[in-house]
Parts: structure tokens; sequence; C-alpha cells
């Protein structure tokens, strides 16, 4: 557990994403054949009427904010009623960037038609917070109701954080997770002219081929509860936070640092916090984003913490794309499904490991395993390195 703190359990999740569109759909798009030939991916039909009121309002928000609704809106649904009083029900919700789309299309229509004709919702659509202060207003969450924006870490810095909001008893509840919808013609412009993104458009986590990621949308939003009033009400347990790591690499703004010393220190934060060893986890759900750099950092972080191929490895990548600060939210919906199913998903797109690499990667298809404790990495751009350790539920 966290401390001595309350227990933290998860009892409602909800997804959206470009492999499936709901945790059942998503979970079947894990063992999908791979990304092939595109720079990003997005999610098809998208339809956000049924999140709003009416289509005056769902124009009204941001793609980014539509996703993370849909996303709640089947997590609440998990959940069931959760009757806790709703100044102690906080919102702690994780982007990378916000709303782009909006910010790109109305800088378009200033410099084609003039300033009277920018949009007055520009800036409540584009705001980074938009997603999180939407939830929170839905639901009437009146508790704490912050936005993580630490890059490709978010989603991992804001499930860490809302589950210490519940262990340290600042909150009784609290709807975490991430969203991010942020492939636009200049952002992957920027991507690209750094070559961070694929130029053959795969994304092959961990392959010897691999150079670059392919961009990805989505969110998943998580419902969590003081573990002891979730049993009271009879909720499901989907699974439990013990722990998680946030540190810097205070190394450089894209690379991370040598050797993944940043992220070996945050693992072992993690485990710290979980009152776990290395030895207890069972899982390894990795950043893994398919770039040269990163790649290599995180095999070598995961060999000196757990030893040469001595847990296994999966990145959800391959299928997802890299989703920046909804990255670590998808990845999590991962595990608690993995614990769901008794299935590790294989890292899709992936056909040789790097032979400079220890790790037993995943690969080629699913793989049977008896739920553990499973660590979930994500590392941002700036430094940011996020790990945070989920267990069954028991």
């Amino acid at each position: 557990m966290i401390g001595a703190g309350h227990r933290v359990a998860i009892t409602g999740l909800g997804v959206v994403a470009p492999c499936g569109h709901g945790k059942e759909n998503y979970w079947k798009g894990l063992f999908g054949s791979g990304i092939n030939g595109t720079t990003s991916l997005i999610v098809d039909d998208w339809d956000p009427l049924p999140y709003f009121p009416g289509p005056k309002e769902a124009r009204r928000a941001d793609r980014v904010e539509q996703f993370a609704l849909a996303a709640a809106a089947e997590a609440f649904e998990q959940a069931g009623e959760i009757g806790v009083d709703p100044s102690r029900f906080g919102t702690i919700f994780a982007t990378g960037i916000g709303g782009l789309h909006t910010l790109e299309e109305q800088i378009q229509i200033r410099l084609d038609k003039g300033d009277r004709r920018v949009s007055p919702f520009l800036v409540p659509m584009m705001m980074a917070n938009a997603s999180g202060a939407a939830i929170s207003m839905k639901y009437g969450l009146q508790g704490p109701n912050e936005t993580i924006c630490t890059a490709c870490a978010a989603g991992t810095h804001a499930l860490g954080y809302a589950a210490r909001l519940i262990a340290w008893g600042r909150c009784d509840a609290v709807a975490s997770g991430g969203s991010e919808c942020a492939a636009t013609a200049t952002s992957l412009a920027g991507f690209g002219n750094m070559t961070a993104l694929s130029s053959t458009g795969e994304s092959m986590p961990f392959d010897e081929r691999r150079n670059g990621f392919v961009m990805g949308e989505g969110a998943a939003v998580f419902i969590l509860e003081r573990y002891d009033l979730a049993v009271a009400r009879g909720a499901t347990i989907l699974g439990e936070i013990l722990g998680a790591g946030s540190n810097a690499d205070a190394h450089h703004i894209t690379a991370p640092s040598p050797g993944g010393t940043g992220a070996i220190k945050c693992i072992h934060l993690a485990l710290d916090e979980a009152g776990l060893s290395p030895a207890d986890i069972a899982l390894v759900n990795a950043h893994g984003t398919s770039t040269p750099l990163n790649d290599a950092a995180e095999a070598q972080a995961v060999t000196e913490v757990f030893g040469a191929k001595a847990v296994p490895v999966t990145s959800g990548k391959g299928v997802t794309g890299h989703a920046l600060g909804a990255a670590g939210a998808l990845e999590a919906a991962q595990v608690l499904l993995s614990f769901q199913h008794k299935i590790i998903p294989p890292t899709a797109g992936t056909t040789v490991l790097d032979p400079t690499m220890s790790i037993d990667l995943v690969i080629g298809e699913g793989r049977e395993w008896t739920p553990g404790p499973a660590i979930s990495n994500n590392f941002g751009f700036g430094g940011h390195n996020g790990s945070i350790i989920i267990a069954p539920a028991s």
C-alpha cells in the first residue's frame, strides 16, 4: 500500500483509443497486427454527441475533452453509485498538450479572416485543464480539481497523485486518468523535423529496426476509491494502486539520461512506496515508444532493477501509437485488463528484439500469466519519469 495510509481501490475504467472504443474493444485491439505506414493514428468514426446535452455543447469542446468525457462515462457507469461527499471526490487529470486542434484552427482563422472571427470559446477549448474541469462539472466533483501536464509521464503522475490523496485521507474518491489529441499538421511537422516520428510509419518497441514513434490519441479514466469504503458498498474492485514514483533526469529536454539512471531511481521509488522488492513484480508495462534512445535506456533500467530477462515486459504502443499525456492512463488500463483476462498482450509490431537488450519482451502472441503486481512506466520530454504499481484485487 502507499505508506501507512488508506488502501486505494480502482472500481471503474473507461477507454477511448484508436484500437478500440470502450475497454473491451480496446482489449481486443491490443492483439492487433500493429501499425503500418502512418505517422499518426486517430479514433475512427468518432461521435461525441452521446456525451453532451446537445450538438452545440459538443462543438464547444475540443476533441481532447470529448475523449475524456466519453471515457469518464464508461468509468462512472462501471463504478456505480459511489455515494461519497462531493467535497471529498477529486478530479486529478492529465494531458501533455490540451486542445491543440482548436488552437491551430483558430490561428488559421485569425490569419485568414481577422481577429473578430476568432471564437470566444478558444480559451476554454484549448486550455490544458479543460478535460478535468469538464469531468468535475459533469459529475459534481467538488474536491481537488488539478491537471498534471508533464508530457508523456503525465497520465502516470496523475494516477499516482490521485492515489496519494486517498491514501493520505484528503479524498475518499478521485476520478483520474488522461486524455490527448495532438496530431495536428503543425505538431506532426515539429515531431517529424526533430526525427522523433517513425520514418517508415511503423511502431516497433524495442525492435532492432525501430526508428521513431507513431502519434496516437485517446483517453482512459479511472475511478479510485478508499478500499474499505469500496468494499463496504459492495463495489467490484478491479485492482489496487500500491505505490508510485516520480523524479527528474535533469539531463536533457528530450533525451533520457544515459543508462536509464533516472528511470532506475524512479522504479525504486515506486517499489519503496509500495513496500515491494523487485522480485515481487510480475509484469513491466513499458513506456516502449519505439524510439532508439528511449527504448534503449528503458531496457537498461528494467535489466538493472529486475535482472536480465527476469520479468515479462510488454508495450502497447505497437497498436495504440504514442498518446503523449494519455499514454500512462491507457497503459494502466492495459494492466487492469491483463488482470481480468489473465493474459499479457504482445508487443505488436516488434519481431526481432534489439540484441543489445536483455529483457523478456512478450512478442508474437499473448502470454498467459498468473496476475501479480505490475509496474507501468512512462518517461516524458523535460526529463520527467513516472512509475506506478498496480496489483490485482485481494
